[in-house]
């Protein structure tokens, strides 16, 4: 029977289970990266299941969010980070070798290969024929040690491409399209699989940028076939031996299917605050603009960096914006110097940020209050720059430099024609800034600072559970509201205690007193509660406050497995007006919960409004078993 590309890697890599939509499956791990942001704990994770040297072929460490070192935890985190990349054989990245995608990508994606990566950018691989995963990074510390990954086999939308891009029109508009379309709940439980004539007409870091933006349709992965134009670019990598054609078969079935004609499309931006609320820049053309960032792991390629050098080349930005820059890799920053990409950047008068995330996870460089920012970032979520009422738009880099030259939102195609960009025969291989492990790192002494604290558990699950309910929340919460990033938190990653004080903060500044003044309790939400970010944190720190079960209509997914990893019950209301009449304040009773479990459906009794109402918590055979130990660390311990 013919068979998709989804299907094929699934299929090689298949450990347990049977191949059918819907149902659980194991696979092997080839690969795992991790950032330093979600990497602390997923190494301290990763100690305590005392597994030894990882058992991947390939895991590597990145240093890319948390490289503003205002203090002692960024450094004292990455110092932890590179001693236990060579104590248990995993490559360290050292910060300003660039960001974990951008690197990965050049470095060391393989077509045909899985991926697993803490963080949820991480199907920017599937850019090369790889099946490449987001998940918490306790998954990530579990396919380190040799376990399986597990997930429930996803439907395959194929993404039929026809035509070619415009001049001035590019890949980030078209998955922008895809998202003006589909909305961020449009790929839940789904894997993009793209094919076509199109594809033929897309370069490896295109087909990346539209991988990396799938994660904002909430789609498990995105996958693009292994082409000539692949081999084209491993070669020019230095990387030929590491090719593999790999395409879906003729007639290969899928759940439904996109069509997507590049010759139709037309520059496009996302405004505040949802990467779907996507319109033409030729209708919101004419705003002002305060700030415009360039870079991120979805728009920091040569081609990308190298036209916004020659647009901005004898040009210089508007008076009135702040334009920032971040190569993607320390490969980019070496090639737009040697093509003096980075002198015309200078000389127009951008500023030239470390190759790192920086702004696109607040990390530095944010807007002014209330400030107009574009960003060829792929998250513009309130307050996710570092100033809460900024206005955060995402777009191309040409409609970026556009308008950071006119100081108003602009139509690139206003520029006249846009500049040739040649990619090299060759690119440089920088090596200074990644450390290979020993070949036994048994004696390597693992070193941590005094903000690196143990990793909390909590005990097995109880039979009954009361509690208020501390939080009720509408739809499409993000893991930035319930664990927001920053400059300011981000280096408490690795000290739960401390990073818990923050837990739902842009949302209720006093959720996490509460939650520890009453010992915890539930919480309520509309449809697709935890979209967004891989962070694990959005889960564990709840833990550690005490929360027993988020109760939401629909749960994103990686999220939604965080949960359970870390022993909070994901439990789904059976009908909406539950969720309506459900308050703030109330208190619920949960008896009978181990039954519940097995059959699917609980009872919930509202003891505030004297009623009962019933939810679903739809678990495998697997998740049931974390779920009554309390969590997967528990459960792999025992």
């Amino acid at each position: 029977m013919p068979k998709n590309l989804t299907y094929k890697i699934l299929e090689e890599h298949r450990v347990e289970g049977r191949l059918i939509a819907g149902e659980s499956i194991g696979v092997s791990v080839d690969q795992t990266l991790t950032q330093d942001a979600t990497g602390t704990v997923a190494y301290l994770q990763f100690e305590a299941m005392n597994a030894g040297r990882v058992q991947t072929e390939l895991s590597v460490s990145y240093v890319d969010h948390n490289t503003l070192q205002s203090g002692f935890e960024n450094p004292d985190d990455h110092r932890y980070l590179r001693s236990v990349a060579a104590r248990y054989g995993i490559i360290f990245s050292r910060p300003g070798n660039g960001i974990c995608h951008q690197v990965h990508l050049e470095r060391f994606a393989r077509p045909g290969k899985t991926l697993l990566g803490s963080d949820s950018h991480t199907p920017t691989a599937g850019g090369m024929g790889m099946l490449a995963i987001g998940v918490g990074g306790q998954d990530v510390a579990c396919a380190m040690a040799g376990l399986p990954f597990f997930l429930a086999v996803p439907q395959v939308v194929r993404v039929e491409l026809k035509g070619e891009l415009q001049p001035w029109v590019t890949a980030k508009d078209a998955i922008l399209e895809l998202l003006r379309r589909l909305s961020v709940k449009g790929g839940v439980g789904k894997v993009f699989e793209y094919g076509g004539g199109g594809v033929e007409t897309l370069s490896v870091p295109q087909r990346a940028t539209m991988a990396n933006m799938g994660a904002e349709l909430g789609a498990t992965t995105s996958v693009f076939p292994a082409d000539e134009r692949t081999l084209d670019w491993l070669t020019r990598q230095g990387r030929r031996d590491d090719d593999r054609p790999l395409r879906a078969d003729d007639d290969a079935p899928y759940d439904e299917v996109v069509e997507l004609d590049l010759s139709k499309i037309e520059p496009l931006i996302a405004l505040p605050h949802s990467p779907d609320n996507v319109r033409p820049v030729r209708e919101v053309a004419g705003r002002t603009v305060d700030q415009v960032c360039i870079g991120s792991c979805t728009n920091s390629s040569l081609h990308d960096l190298c036209t916004v050098g020659e647009l901005l080349r004898g040009r210089a930005v508007h008076p009135d914006v702040s334009l920032g820059i971040s190569p993607g890799s320390q490969q980019i920053l070496q090639l737009i110097t040697e093509r003096s990409a980075l002198e015309a950047m200078i000389g127009a008068g951008a500023r030239i940020l470390e190759s790192a995330c920086g702004p696109c996870i607040g990390m530095g460089f944010s807007p002014p209050s209330g400030g107009v920012s574009l960003r060829t970032f792929n998250r513009n979520f309130e307050g996710r720059t570092g100033t809460a009422d900024a206005l955060s738009h995402l777009c191309s880099p040409e409609t970026a430099v556009a308008s950071a030259l006119k100081g108003v939102i602009t139509d690139p195609r206003d520029l006249g024609r846009p500049p040739a960009v040649d990619e090299p025969d060759s690119y440089p291989v920088p090596t200074s800034l990644l450390i290979h492990p020993p070949a036994d790192g048994s004696e390597v002494e693992i070193v941590r600072g005094p903000n690196i604290k143990p990793i909390p558990t909590r005990d097995a699950l109880p039979d009954s559970v009361r509690g208020n309910v501390l939080l009720k929340v509408g739809d499409n919460i993000t893991t930035d509201h319930i664990m927001p990033a920053g400059s300011k938190i981000l280096p408490l990653r690795s000290n739960i205690p401390a990073i818990s004080e923050y837990v739902f903060q842009p949302v209720d500044p006093d959720f996490a007193a509460r939650a520890k003044q009453q010992g915890g309790g539930f919480i309520t939400g509309g449809e697709n509660y935890g979209q967004g970010s891989s962070r694990e944190h959005a889960a564990l720190a709840p833990m550690y406050l005490g929360i027993i079960a988020v109760i939401a209509r629909s749960f994103a997914r990686i999220h939604r497995s965080n949960l359970i990893n870390f022993g909070i019950l994901p439990l789904t209301f059976v009908s909406g007006n539950d969720y309506e009449r459900t308050g703030l304040n109330d208190r619920l009773q949960i008896t009978g919960l181990h039954d519940g479990l097995n059959s699917g459906t609980i009872s919930v009794r509202n003891l505030t409004g004297a009623y009962e109402f019933q939810v679903r918590c739809e678990l495998s055979d697997r998740e049931r078993e974390i779920a009554r130990a309390g969590g997967r660390l528990n459960m792999v311990k025992s």
